[in-house]
């Protein structure tokens, strides 16, 4: 490991606004409470890479908590240290793996899930992998709220295609679909919120695909 990650990965451990591992456990079912210290809604973000969309929809948002969720600690720092920096307190990062979620918050405990240009796992030997697989589709339905929001925004056709697949095998109901979200009348302030890998996308002209689904309704 370069010596860039390994001071990242010691400063991000100093950061108040960054729980790792086993720690989260204490929170399970009182991340609201116990960790911001209030009873506003929570709002996860899978895979959240440096925390682009986090920092965004906590800045958008400030009635609601955020947690952006991945387990390499060197990218979570960049959107800790930016929320610190700006004083933004209704965001915080957690570093699990997503496996493992379900010992990390309880049921009915999340308001709204957003998964933003995951790794698509495309070899039919790590479909597994895959964050919108049905085991963890079946992780999402125990931890959202009724009428709790599911999002996904991605690149790759294969992984929207299979993503669909998915959700129609559970009988689920999608709110809203699209295969070209800037050239749709889907695209508002929020899914206009830019990840640095969704700049290189859009400006290699690949198309972004979104859809919005829920598990229950409210």
């Amino acid at each position: 490991m370069g010596k860039d990650k390994l001071r990242k990965f010691a400063e991000v451990a100093t950061f108040k606004n960054v729980v790792q591992l086993d720690v989260g456990k204490d929170f399970k079912g009182q991340w609201a409470a116990k960790f911001f210290g209030n009873n506003n809604p929570i709002v996860l973000e899978l895979a959240c890479g440096k925390g682009e969309y986090t920092v965004n929809l906590a800045k958008r948002y400030p009635e609601r908590n955020f947690i952006g969720i991945d387990y390499k600690g060197n990218r979570i720092w960049r959107g800790a240290k930016t929320a610190l920096e700006e004083g933004i307190d209704n965001v915080g990062f957690l570093r699990i793996q997503i496996e493992s979620i379900l010992e990390h918050f309880a049921e009915n405990e999340i308001a709204e899930i957003w998964i933003t240009f995951p790794d698509p796992q495309p070899q039919i030997s790590r479909e597994k992998k895959r964050l919108t697989n049905q085991r963890f589709l079946e992780k999402y339905k125990l931890l959202l709220q009724p009428g709790g929001l599911m999002h996904l925004k991605t690149d790759n056709d294969g992984f929207y295609a299979y993503t669909l697949e998915q959700i129609d095998a559970l009988g689920l109901r999608k709110e809203k679909e699209t295969t070209d979200l800037y050239h749709s009348e889907l695209v508002d302030d929020v899914l206009a919120i830019k990840t640095y890998y969704e700049r290189k996308y859009l400006a290699s002209n690949k198309n972004i695909n979104y859809v919005q689904w829920m598990f229950r309704e409210a």
